[in-house]
């Protein structure tokens, strides 16, 4: 079953890849734009700051939740690969267990604003906060998730991958 699922996240990894791939060049062009209308014409225009803003908002919920993979987390790498597997499995489990907590904890009440501010709207575009906001939701629900696997993976015996400094690069 779980094998048969790998093709399709895999499709699905890349196309939330592409997702953001399309929100960075817009948020560049916007900021063209925004130097442009200021430093050319002299016509500041305050819509190219309020999209910006957005963008950079969601392309970091948006990348933290469906993009960054658990080798790319910023992590104390010294002390997390000078320990063995049972370390840290045990490193994992004891990181896993409040985040899944807290985020548990702060999602009604994070449901509850970004619904609420749906009354309110952006100055420019006029968009509802809760769209604005929306994206919190949707990178909580995902950091629940990876926690959960990760803290599963941890007491079934798995330990998460050391740290190797020779594979280390830029992503890629």
């Amino acid at each position: 079953m779980l094998r048969s699922l790998k093709p399709l996240g895999a499709w699905l990894a890349r196309r939330a890849e592409n997702v953001l791939v399309l929100m960075l060049g817009a948020m560049f062009a916007v900021f063209l734009v925004q130097i442009v209308f200021r430093y050319v014409f002299n016509l500041p225009i305050g819509w190219t700051h309020e999209i910006s803003v957005l963008l950079w908002l969601w392309l970091v919920l948006f990348g933290a939740a469906f993009v960054t993979r658990e080798s790319d987390e910023i992590r104390f790498d010294i002390i997390y690969g000078a320990v063995g597997p049972k370390a840290r499995r045990v490193m994992a489990v004891v990181t896993a267990v409040p985040l899944i907590v807290l985020y548990t904890i702060s999602l009604p009440a994070m449901a509850d604003y970004v619904s609420f501010m749906k009354v309110e709207r952006t100055a420019y575009l006029k968009l509802p906060f809760n769209w604005v906001y929306s994206i919190y939701i949707a990178f909580a629900v995902a950091a629940i998730v990876r926690y959960l696997w990760l803290c599963t993976q941890a007491l079934r015996g798995k330990a998460p991958e050391a740290f190797d400094p020779t594979k280390a690069g830029s992503g890629v």
